[in-house]
């Protein structure tokens, strides 16, 4: 092993084991990332300094939604993983689709799921869309931080190689040369950082607004996912693509556009509710 490198901490990726049945870190990881959100939520929801003439959503709403959303992350990851990075693959396997517990999540797939699930379900409760979007977004990079996290426990993902970095980590399955923790870069950049500039929008703007902080964190993961991409080992399967770059790179670059058309359009004000559909004081 080359000096300059940290040996791999060989976590077992199997947190609890019962006989056959076994819970993985990686599953864990979703779960906390889940109910630490749904928590969160909770607390912007009951917060009514936020929402100005928005309708606010109840605790209860809050409550169901979080099954729409668990089920948006993990089909809309699963499937985009799917479509973008291995199709090939699972189309000569496709048992191999729900053998979820490997890995093999798509952020950008499961962030469609997850819009178009809160979308569903505002509209069957008649709360504003953009506005439950952006409480979505607002918790979203604790998910972030809890998923590579496990990426790293599970050795997969790993950077592309180091051979001088000081932190450089010797992965597994990533050969003797030592690489770059890009999962810990990205829990750091998508997840604690975010989750910090999405605290500070939310108390700077609230939801009176909808769409801008929702805006705000598309931009802001694209931007992080982009730079975090240069030091991400890309897909065996895929390899680099036009110029160099790489599948998440070009995923996030639309996506940082259109969060920009987003904050503009919810920043003049064109998402504020209508006074002639705004309920009827008690």
């Amino acid at each position: 092993m080359p000096l300059l490198a940290i040996p791999f901490p060989h976590i077992d990726p199997v947190a609890i084991a019962v006989g056959p049945f076994a819970i993985r870190w990686y599953a864990l990881s979703y779960v906390a990332g889940i109910v630490l959100g749904w928590w969160y939520s909770r607390r912007l929801a009951a917060n009514a300094a936020l929402w100005g003439d928005t309708r606010r959503p109840t605790q209860t709403d809050m409550d169901d939604q979080i099954v729409w959303i668990a089920l948006g992350i993990v089909l809309g990851g699963r499937l985009g993983y799917v479509l973008f990075y291995n199709l090939g693959s699972y189309l000569e396997h496709p048992a191999e689709i729900l053998t979820v517990w490997r890995g093999g999540m798509s952020f950008h797939g499961g962030l469609i799921g997850t819009i178009l699930a809160i979308v569903l379900f505002a509209r069957a409760r008649k709360l504003n869309a953009l506005a439950m979007l952006d409480v979505a977004a607002t918790v979203a990079p604790i998910g972030l931080f809890t998923g590579r996290v496990a990426n790293f426990v599970n050795g997969e993902l790993w950077g592309r190689p180091a051979p001088d970095l000081p932190w450089g980590v010797v992965f597994p399955l990533g050969g003797d040369v030592p690489r770059h923790p890009s999962q810990l870069y990205e829990a750091f950049s998508e997840g604690l950082l975010l989750l910090v500039v999405m605290a500070i929008a939310v108390r700077m703007f609230g939801f009176r607004r909808p769409g801008l902080v929702g805006g705000i964190f598309v931009v802001g993961y694209a931007l992080a996912r982009i730079v975090c991409e240069f030091f991400r080992e890309p897909d065996p399967q895929l390899g680099f693509l036009f110029g160099g770059t790489t599948m998440g790179q070009l995923l996030s670059i639309p996506m940082a556009a259109a969060g920009v058309v987003i904050i503009v359009i919810a920043a003049r004000g064109w998402t504020r509710p209508r006074p002639s559909r705004l309920e009827a004081p008690a």
